[in-house]
């Protein structure tokens, strides 16, 4: 009742003379120019009869904000701000949580929204999502080799790839953070660089079957392979450019996605270059024994 007394708020449309008005509920101006008239106002009570609003109410005075924030139904207070240089998201976030929770009564919550909220449930599903895709690859590569030890020499890239690529993150270069955009670059990147050790671990293997030991086919792969793999890391690189340079809306986004894949490529390829072969000489079978056993089958007994 005293909504529509004072709000000023209307009900609905009357239509005169072709025109549009609308109805507004509200007491006359002399009678709400003071505060302490809206006690005399009237309210119907639970029997029917009226009362005085002085009767169940009084009035004071207090400072109140214009409007009260809800999050999930519940009255919150937003605080906004910006990681400051250097620093990643996931940093900023721990710290503000830290914060909070020296701060504020055991009874007060804290939660996320926007670009944080975000980050908060993808990186909790990151970490599912690289184990399933490090797996498929390994299963992939393993049928592929009908081996389980190559797959695993091949994989040895990609723990180097992704630090090369979070070297650049950490440092928060030109404003990169780890966010959902970087997450889907890592797992692009992932696949990228394990085709460099395809290309080197096949062909050291099929150097070994014509003959070669294992020092010398992971040698001459390693040398033969140089070639392709810088090419093929080349083109990648230049193909993200793009990405990097990028610029209005969405520049942020692309711009840490084209990091991190330019930036992990770069430095895995020169770890893979110089890495594999010595993980190749350590952890690959060694097919002379196999070969020696074809040559010696292929020699039939003399019969006297």
């Amino acid at each position: 009742a005293l909504t529509t007394a004072l709000s000023g708020g209307y009900t609905q449309y009357f239509g005169l003379a072709g025109r549009s008005y609308k109805v507004v509920p509200q007491v006359a101006q002399r009678f709400r120019l003071n505060p302490d008239q809206i006690l005399n106002y009237y309210i119907k009570t639970a029997d029917g009869s009226l009362a005085p609003l002085s009767t169940v109410a009084k009035l004071e005075t207090a400072i109140v904000p214009e409007s009260l924030n809800h999050f999930q139904q519940i009255n919150s207070v937003t605080i906004s701000g910006v990681a400051a240089p250097g620093v990643i998201a996931g940093e900023a976030l721990d710290t503000l949580k830290e914060i909070a929770r020296q701060t504020l009564p055991s009874t007060y919550t804290i939660d996320y929204a926007g670009p944080s909220r975000q980050f908060i449930q993808e990186s909790s599903g990151f970490a599912v999502t690289f184990g399933f895709a490090l797996i498929i690859i390994f299963l992939a590569l393993a049928a592929q080799f009908e081996s389980y030890r190559d797959p695993l020499i091949i994989l040895v890239s990609v723990p180097m790839s992704i630090a090369g690529a979070l070297v650049f993150i950490m440092l928060g270069f030109g404003g990169a953070s780890i966010n959902i955009y970087t997450q889907v670059g890592l797992v692009t990147l992932m696949g990228l660089i394990s085709k460099h050790g395809i290309l080197i671990v096949e062909f050291a293997n099929e150097l070994q079957h014509g003959g070669m030991s294992k020092r010398e086919a992971i040698l001459q792969a390693t040398s033969i392979r140089l070639r392709p793999i810088l090419m093929t890391t080349a083109a990648m690189v230049l193909g993200v450019l793009p990405l990097i340079m990028a610029t209005g809306a969405g520049a942020a986004s692309r711009f840490n996605m084209g990091l991190v894949i330019a930036s992990g490529l770069s430095i895995g390829t020169l770890f893979t270059l110089f890495v594999l072969p010595a993980v190749y000489l350590v952890l690959a079978a060694d097919h002379s024994g196999s070969r020696k056993k074809a040559a010696l089958d292929l020699v039939s007994p003399a019969t006297p």
